[in-house]
């Protein structure tokens, strides 16, 4: 279902939840408001979707998590708050991962180093994200990495620097020193 850019305007119907046959699900560039409905949890055959560019807001279902067929997730550019679910780990054919310009908290839950099919990730410009990225982030493969202007930072080992320089696109942040960010 693509209604992208269409001036869709009012809150995301949780009734979309029921449409089990569902693979793709594209509501971006429009005005919506509200919250995610936890019922997009119950879309077994969903493989992408994309809510980015509105103006949604709450927390992130943790019930995406059960989407085990996803392949993208886009949620970027809304105004979505509290932290990253660490059930979004479990989304094992998840390749792409925007959360970008948000009002996201919190740290990067050690999960999203379970998803080994994730090649892009962007959780920049939520300047409430903090604390360090988690070691299990090294166990990706991504092609492109975005964590700028928030408030994480990188460990400065030498094997989390060979990774940063080996991902293709990267939009860093800063490393971590003993009690903050250099």
């Amino acid at each position: 279902m693509y209604l992208w850019d269409n001036d869709l305007t009012g809150s995301i119907p949780p009734e979309l939840g029921d449409l089990a046959s569902l693979e793709s699900l594209d509501l971006s560039e429009n005005d919506l408001s509200g919250s995610i409905p936890p019922e997009f949890g119950d879309l077994a055959s969903l493989e992408s979707l994309s809510l980015f560019g509105n103006d949604l807001s709450g927390p992130i279902p943790s019930e995406l998590g059960n989407l085990a067929s996803l392949s993208k997730l886009a949620l970027d550019g809304n105004a979505l708050t509290g932290s990253i679910p660490p059930q979004l780990g479990n989304l094992a054919n998840l390749q792409t991962l925007w959360l970008s310009t948000n009002v996201l908290t919190g740290p990067i839950p050690p999960q999203l180093g379970n998803l080994a099919s994730l090649t892009n990730l962007a959780v920049g410009f939520n300047t409430g994200l903090t604390g360090r990225l988690p070691d299990s982030l090294l166990n990706l493969s991504l092609r492109w990495f975005s964590w700028s202007q928030t408030g994480l930072c990188a460990p400065p080992t030498p094997a989390f620097r060979a990774w940063l320089d080996g991902i293709e696109n990267h939009r860093p942040g800063l490393f971590c020193t003993g009690g903050g960010q250099e």
